[in-house]
């Protein structure tokens, strides 16, 4: 049984481990790609200068819009709890185009770019370079070689641990250990085998969640063994709200708003110059909305609806979705998180397991190293097979041993 395991392992790994170590080692670059990117242009995302009030958000975005061509619109701004952070104005077009802009002085920082660096290292972990239109019809070769090689690499790791356990009940301690004891041969082979085994559950965890973007029929098996009915994306839509929870915030909405309409002419003069645009309720609603949800990572605001990212860590995609009346302002809760979709929720919590978000910064450390450690295992395991075929004989005398 073993001696057949030894062969699926070999015979599966030797031809998909290259694309195994692509795979992993530019997922493993991807994990801190915000950070280093918000670092890189800093001019770009953190304000010159923070200071104690910011300009109001439908003065933003009325400069912009002025500086936008006629064919492009305004689609939402999102404005983040760190106060350094610039505003991040989302744009009609092209796909997923927005722009930054500082707060404090109404001033453009730049546009969302994707560095070249990171856009080559999503291209090559999702297509493997391939140049076809991922979003179009037709055959991607480079998505299916994903697909396959990942659920090769979830094979393979199986079929080593099957190999691993009957050496790991004679002796646990050295099967789990990396030494120069027998020069560089001992040394890759410790990395393959114990370094497999140090990284198995992070880069099953990668791997499993990671081909539900690639196969519909393993998609719908794992929502099914997670007892979710796979639906499409539900986000926009309405879900079942509890009519007490809606009648609390709708109540709570109606009756801040029925004061700030009674509280003078200063106020209702703000009012009035409001209704001339289009953006006239936004800050009221972020403002509410901040006051509610202190916590909130960032808040994104649309034409009509708006969205509370909830945190950072757990299902890093969880938020609570609004609706508001774009002339009064007025707010009603239209799906709180705990009443989403369980699609979506899922949705969520197999991004944040697939990238490491689920705890933060220490589970997205723990995940690179993971899946370094996972790029490096197809490349031990060629350096331990051709040393096998060179020294056969002497391979086979050390095993007896």
């Amino acid at each position: 049984m073993i001696k057949f395991f030894r062969k699926i392992h070999l015979w599966l790994s030797v031809p998909f481990g290259v694309f195994i170590t692509l795979i992993c080692f530019s997922g493993a670059m991807l994990i801190f790609e915000p950070e280093i990117t918000r670092a890189i242009k800093s001019d770009v995302y953190y304000a010159s200068e923070v200071k104690d009030v910011a300009l109001p958000i439908g003065t933003i975005l009325e400069d912009v819009k002025s500086a936008l061509p006629d064919s492009v619109s305004i689609t939402g701004v999102t404005v983040f709890k760190d106060k350094e952070r610039t505003y991040q104005v989302n744009l009609s077009k092209p796909r997923r185009a927005s722009v930054f802009v500082n707060q404090y002085t109404g001033q453009i920082t730049g546009k969302y770019e994707r560095l070249a660096f990171f856009s080559t290292m999503f291209k090559l972990h999702r297509w493997l370079l391939d140049s076809a239109n991922p979003h179009g019809d037709g055959v991607k070769v480079g998505k299916m070689l994903v697909g396959v090689s990942t659920l090769i690499f979830v094979i393979a790791l199986i079929s080593g641990i099957v190999i691993w356990w009957p050496r790991a009940k004679r002796g646990l301690r050295k099967s789990l250990s990396i030494s120069f004891s027998n020069g560089w041969k001992g040394f890759w082979k410790g990395l393959h085998v114990a370094g497999g085994m140090y990284a198995l559950i992070f880069v099953l965890a990668m791997s499993l969640t990671g081909l539900t973007w690639s196969f519909d029929w393993y998609r719908s098996a794992f929502y099914a063994i997670c007892g979710v009915e796979h639906t499409p994306r539900n986000f926009g839509q309405h879900s079942k709200v509890s009519s007490e929870a809606r009648a609390e915030r709708g109540g709570r909405g109606e009756s801040r708003h029925g004061n700030h309409r009674g509280e003078g002419g200063e106020r209702h003069g703000r009012g009035e110059r409001r209704r001339h645009s289009e953006f006239g309720c936004w800050q009221q609603v972020y403002d509410e909305l901040r006051t509610q949800n202190p916590d909130a990572h960032q808040i994104t605001i649309g034409q009509e609806s708006t969205t509370v990212t909830l945190g950072e860590t757990g299902n890093s995609r969880a938020s609570d979705k609004y609706e508001f009346n774009r002339r009064s302002g007025e707010l009603t809760l239209n799906t709180a998180y705990h009443d989403a979709v369980a699609a979506d929720k899922l949705r969520g919590w197999i991004y944040s397991i697939h990238t490491g978000s689920l705890g933060g910064i220490f589970t997205r450390i723990i995940w690179l190293l993971g899946a370094l450690l996972g790029a490096s295992l197809p490349l031990t395991g060629y350096y331990i097979w051709i040393k096998h075929l060179r020294h056969p004989r002497k391979e086979v005398k050390v095993q007896n041993k």
